[in-house]
């Protein structure tokens, strides 16, 4: 008797995994290779967000950007709204215009508010869009600065995974207790957050962050240097370099947690 094979259902709504660390860690590396592996194991579509003010995602991805949900948000509570339209409305249809449409990837970038003053109403706006927006992707990796502040004010809510990523240096392995330390305050349970190490050679300076075992280890590769310094895409780096294949094998591990949450 041959018996069926599982299927797995397409999900309600997108895994999410959050990228944070300390500057220079390599987190935008790691979330453009990421986004490149989900499209390689066939999981797409994914929705990239650039949550760091210092947008460069969509140059590790090799797209542009034309403006920022923050200059966006900007524009639409300081101009006059066009006849039939609401400001809730304007929002949401310049919130559609601000995305980036890419082979098996869309690209957002969040970029900070330019002005001045309570941006509550507007943040709920956003937050809202994200929440429509994120039923179309299969996985949504979202590419922040070290703080947890987009998760604080719940603009792209509470993500099913977070990967703090570090290089071996002490500095960084500081930074990713403190970003642990946080996003557990923030209510983020222990078992979603996850250490990455990258460019990793021989080992780590001897900062004490536990007995947690990385969920991945990146191994520093020349590919995403010379990459850096041609000013080319680091996710179009050859697909046999080591940080490549390290990072697809990361990606194979999510979709796996992510079909077992499913599956649940």
């Amino acid at each position: 008797m041959i018996l069926p094979t599982k299927v797995f259902a397409m999900p309600t709504h997108p895994f999410t995994i959050v990228i944070s660390g300390k500057g220079g860690t390599g987190k935008t590396t790691i979330s453009s290779l990421l986004t490149r592996s989900f499209i390689d194991i066939k999981e797409k579509p994914v929705l990239a967000v650039d949550a760091d003010p210092n947008a460069n995602l969509h140059e590790a991805l090799g797209v542009k950007v034309s403006e920022t949900l923050g200059s966006m948000r900007e524009e639409a509570f300081t101009r006059k709204i066009p006849p039939g339209m609401n400001r809730h409305d304007y929002v949401r249809f310049r919130f559609r215009q601000a995305l980036v449409e890419a082979e098996g990837f869309d690209l957002v970038a969040m970029g900070r508010p330019e002005g001045s003053g309570c941006y509550c109403f507007a943040n709920d706006l956003l937050s809202e869009c994200m929440k429509e927006l994120e039923r179309e992707y299969r996985f949504i990796v979202i590419d922040t600065e070290a703080g947890m502040e987009h998760i604080s004010r719940g603009t792209i809510g509470k993500p099913d995974m977070l990967l703090i990523v570090s290089d071996p240096g002490a500095r960084g392995l500081r930074t990713l207790s403190r970003i642990r330390e946080i996003a557990t305050q923030l209510g983020l349970e222990p078992a979603k957050i996850h250490i990455v190490f990258n460019k990793y050679k021989t080992g780590t300076a001897p900062v004490d962050i536990g007995n947690e075992t990385p969920i991945a280890i990146i191994p520093d590769d020349p590919k995403v240097e010379a990459a850096d310094l041609a000013a080319t895409p680091v996710s179009q780096i050859p697909a046999g370099s080591p940080a490549r294949i390290a990072v697809r094998e990361l990606a194979e591990k999510i979709s796996s947690f992510a079909k077992e949450q499913i599956s649940a």
